[in-house]
């Protein structure tokens, strides 16, 4: 058991439940990655770009006219977004276009999207 015993101030405590879900619990890094991984997408600023992003892939100076803001800042967005693996990009000649890095990305993307939605 864990070094903290059950510890609650109700009268039941599910140890099957509490020793199943100790046993699943993803090491501390994963969490941590995953704590880095919402406080990046949580900026308003790059929450805009992931929703242009998730529309088409789009260079910068596409973003820029999108979201109404300078070049410099969407690159820097970008720039962060690209560094945590939640966009990518490819050049065609001398222009860069950036896309959400994978499936798992528009897929969190989506659903957060359509959760608020739902929710109102």
């Amino acid at each position: 058991m864990a070094k903290n015993e059950f510890i609650c101030d109700c009268n039941a405590i599910h140890k099957d439940i509490v020793e199943k879900t100790i046993r699943s619990m993803p090491i501390q890094d994963t969490f941590n990655r995953l704590a880095e991984f919402f406080k990046i997408i949580g900026d308003t600023t790059r929450t805009k770009i992931l929703f242009a992003l998730d529309q088409n892939e789009m260079c910068v100076c596409d973003i820029a006219n999108v979201l109404g803001m300078s070049k410099s800042s969407i690159s820097h967005q970008l720039g962060t977004l690209k560094k945590s693996g939640i966009v990518k990009c490819r050049k065609a000649g001398k222009e860069v276009f950036y896309m959400l890095d994978d499936e798992h990305i528009k897929r969190v993307f989506e659903i957060g999207i359509e959760h608020i939605k739902h929710k109102g």
